[in-house]
């Protein structure tokens, strides 16, 4: 089951460069499982033609109001009746201002306004374009109507010339859509998490570190952000982008990874300790590289904090989760962690089922027992642990 699995979406293009990116964007959104329905305007058609649409979504493209494939050239009523969004991406200027004015002199402006669904749009212009007063007073009244405005970003546009108004890339596109479409029941939640591993320098060239990805903590903020949280993830030095909706602080050792949640710790509803952090640190960090020598090296260690320890013992503490990658007794480690550390929950698993993969099998411990997952992509089991999350949470 992927994530827009019997969604059925309606996807404008208007025309603008920007509109070679609808492609890949109908492409993604096939992927992740619904029906595209494609509708050009006639300046859209002239970027990208619609025989393309048609090849990647397997359905007619439509342009023309008076098309006779609906009955009595209804299609302006009935394609938004049977779909769960109406998508424009990319919106040009002059598709924001006839949205915005109620304006229908074309399929897809027409259709917008007849629309039985919700509509998101993802603008794209230039950037004197994008900031000029009348495009900004159209995107208030648009945002001001419930319509969700994705994007811009800022960067090189087609013309040469760089600032805001350049189309979000389809992959944000995609996220922002599957994040609106989903049922928000952690919503007014605030979760503050920790992922990735630590990296803790010996001399300036050589540290101690672990195998872990980030990549389970990085799906697990990101389904706690679809589920309507404000997710802030506390990240070691990890190769992986930054999903939608969560704000991001990078440190790299497990002090600086203390320091960073106990700054937070006070506004988090829910804290979940995913990182693989660092037990031990050097005594001391050599200014120099260390010469290899026939001797040998010895290096020093002391004990780094414990956070979810010290989180979890706060007078006023969060919802405390914890995460138990162990190499055997699993059960009987997770759960001596779940009662020594007083927490409510703990994921755990065996590290060579997940740790540094795409995919993973855990079990959750709590109170009630243990509430074992089957095996899955880690999107999937970052979803089946948020949905946990929820019953336990009320």
């Amino acid at each position: 089951m992927t994530e827009l699995s019997g969604k059925t979406i309606v996807l404008g293009v208007c025309g603008g460069i920007a509109a070679y990116k609808a492609a890949e964007l109908a492409r993604l959104l096939i992927k992740a499982g619904a029906c595209v329905h494609v509708v050009m305007t006639a300046n859209g058609a002239r970027f990208v033609t619609p025989m393309t649409f048609q090849a990647l979504t397997g359905n007619p493209v439509w342009l023309d109001p008076w098309d006779e494939r609906r009955a009595n050239n209804m299609s302006h009523i009935e394609l938004t009746r049977s779909a769960d969004a109406l998508l424009i991406a990319p919106a040009t200027a002059n598709m924001l201002a006839k949205l915005a004015h109620g304006m229908a002199d074309d399929l897809l402006s027409t259709l917008a306004l007849a629309r039985d669904c919700p509509l998101l749009v993802a603008p794209a212009m230039n950037k004197q374009m994008w900031s000029n007063p009348a495009t900004q007073r159209n995107v208030a009244q648009l945002k001001a109507d419930g319509i969700s405005v994705i994007g811009p970003d800022t960067g090189v546009q087609a013309c040469g010339e760089v600032g805001e108004g350049r189309m979000s890339e389809p992959e944000a596109i995609r996220e922002a859509l599957i994040a609106f479409l989903q049922p928000k029941p952690l919503a007014g939640k605030t979760v503050l998490m920790t992922a990735g591993p630590t990296y803790e320098p010996i001399d300036p060239v050589r540290g101690i570190t672990n195998i872990s990805s980030g990549k389970m903590g990085y799906a697990l903020a990101r389904a706690l952000a679809m589920a309507g949280a404000r997710v802030d993830l506390v990240s070691g030095p990890v190769a992986l982008p930054t999903p939608f909706g969560v704000t991001r602080v990078d440190v790299q050792t497990a002090r600086e990874m203390h320091l960073a949640v106990m700054q937070r710790v006070a506004a988090a509803d829910v804290f979940i300790g995913v990182a693989a952090v660092a037990d031990y640190r050097p005594v001391e960090v050599a200014n120099d590289k260390i010469k290899k020598t026939d001797v040998g090296l010895s290096v020093a260690l002391t004990r780094n904090p414990d956070i979810l320890a010290e989180v979890a013992s706060l007078p006023a503490a969060p919802f405390c989760v914890g995460f138990a990658a162990e190499s055997q007794r699993l059960d009987e480690y997770a759960v001596n962690k779940l009662r020594s550390k007083r927490l409510k929950l703990v994921v755990g698993n065996l590290v060579q089922d997940g740790m540094g993969g795409d995919t993973n099998q855990v079990v959750l411990f709590d109170d009630a027992g243990a509430h074992p997952l089957p095996r899955a992509s880690k999107t999937e089991v970052a979803a089946g642990i948020v949905a946990h999350l929820v019953q336990m949470l009320g």
